[in-house]
Parts: C-alpha cells; sequence; structure tokens
C-alpha cells in the first residue's frame, strides 16, 4: 500500500492530514504512510507558511477517513508536527 492516484480513492470520503513545505518532508511522511500500509494520495496546494510570508505551495496529504486519526497520531510520535491538519 502506498501512493495512489485520487481516482483509486474516490469512492472514500478522505480527510486531509498534513501538508509538507518541502520535498524531503514530503518523501519522509510518504515512507511513514506506506511503511504502516495507508494508501494515501497527494496533492500540490497553497499553504501560509507564516504571516509575514505570502502563500507557498506544499504537498497536501490526503488518507481514508477512517485511518487519519491513526495517520496523525504516528505522524505525531516521528516527530512530524508543523504540518499535521486537524479538519
Amino acid at each position: 500500500m502506498a501512493l495512489v492516484e485520487p481516482e483509486a480513492l474516490a469512492n472514500y470520503e478522505l480527510s486531509r492530514i498534513y501538508i509538507a513545505g518541502k520535498l524531503s518532508e514530503a518523501r519522509q511522511v510518504e515512507e511513514l504512510l506506506g511503511g504502516h500500509g495507508v494508501d494515501y494520495t497527494v496533492q500540490v496546494e497553497p499553504y501560509r507558511a507564516s504571516i509575514l510570508l505570502g502563500p507557498r505551495n506544499g504537498a497536501a496529504f490526503y488518507v481514508i477517513d477512517t485511518q487519519a486519526e491513526f495517520c496523525r497520531q504516528h505522524l505525531a510520535a516521528a516527530g512530524f508536527h508543523r504540518g499535521l491538519l486537524y479538519e
């Protein structure tokens, strides 16, 4: 299980769980999710890194809604706090 096309998850309710601002960070998140057998999709989306800087593009990670809390817990345990999303 790993990165899948958005169409593969079209029949599921999805949750956006994380937004990575750097490619290296996104790759680490991909490794963590894939290592836990989670299917996920990634979309490029704008986000604000700070009040002073304008919008930037980041990698937004989506998972099936029923796996969202599991993924957030593992991301937090691995030290990925900055980009965690609770929506």
